[in-house]
């Protein structure tokens, strides 16, 4: 099936472009890798009347650290979150989440901008920003605002962001010493969205404790949630192999996990804790690496 037909837009500026989306309301998409908004325009679940293109748009395709944080502009794409030396080294869950991202061809062309606001509830990358307590920067007619990512992610799809805005950047803080993360999951053999996938973020004390823990989960849900009961059960400890599994089996306390075509709730909530206790043992590894 072919899309219907639209408006097609280049803007060379990010104001040029809130401008637009400003203009068309909710008759305009932003696109920038396509690997969202296309398959849906194709299947006209999407049938948008103005297009608005950001790849020529400066300044969105860096990633860089700062003092305090790392800025990821939001047109970077997979792969290069992927290669990143500074992303490995620094947030090494979302280095993990970005190389289980589809295939070399969507990893290539697919922006980790594109992929938040599209807020799919079985994508990789929200329960990452979740577990990292990212925070989203968006631009609109009134200017930028800062988003948490335990703000963005609202349901199905469906984020906090206005049809007059753009997501421009992701910040995460510099994590603190003896902070290890992982991302692990059971991916769709055919779309390779994620059936379930775990984020794990561990942060040890000097004596080994868990001083924090954060812990999102992706696939469960009409939206990427993050699980405190998992945390908890992590904080304080000093997390063995039996601390570890007994938090993990608590991966899908609180959440409404039903049987679906991706399988029972049972099986769903089996591949959770497994999927959760593997992030959690990586990210202490990593958290106890010199």
């Amino acid at each position: 099936m072919y899309a219907t037909k639209f408006q097609y837009h280049a803007p060379q500026t990010i104001d040029e472009a809130v401008h637009l989306l400003a203009q068309h309301g909710d008759q305009a998409k932003v696109i920038a890798g396509g690997h969202s908004l296309i398959p849906l325009m194709k299947l006209r679940f999407a049938q948008p009347a103005h297009l608005v293109d950001v790849r020529r748009i400066p300044g969105l395709t860096e990633i860089r650290e700062t003092a305090d944080a790392i800025s990821i502009g939001a047109r970077v794409t997979h792969r290069t979150v992927e290669r990143s030396e500074l992303v490995t080294r620094r947030l090494p869950a979302l280095s993990d989440a970005a190389a289980l991202i589809g295939d070399p061809l969507v990893r290539n062309r697919g922006t980790i901008g594109g992929s938040l606001a599209h807020a799919d509830p079985s994508a990789d990358l929200p329960a990452v920003m979740l577990a990292y307590d990212a925070e989203i920067v968006a631009v609109g007619p009134a200017g930028a605002r800062t988003i948490r990512a335990g703000d963005f992610f609202i349901g199905l799809m469906t984020t906090t962001l206005h049809p007059d805005e753009l997501l421009t950047e992701i910040r995460i803080a510099v994590p603190p010493p003896r902070t290890g993360g992982a991302y692990e999951k059971h991916p769709h053999p055919a779309s390779r969205f994620a059936i379930v996938g775990v984020a794990a973020v561990v942060t040890l004390e000097a004596s080994d404790r868990v001083g924090s823990a954060r812990i999102g989960i992706t696939g469960v849900g009409p939206a990427a949630s993050r699980v405190t009961e998992v945390e908890r059960a992590l904080t304080g400890k000093v997390p063995d192999a039996g601390v570890i599994a007994k938090a993990a089996g608590r991966i899908t306390e609180g959440l409404d996990v039903r049987d679906d075509l991706q399988g029972p709730a049972a099986y769903k909530r089996h591949l959770a804790s497994v999927h959760a206790r593997r992030a959690i043992e990586r990210a202490v590894e990593r958290a106890r690496q010199p």
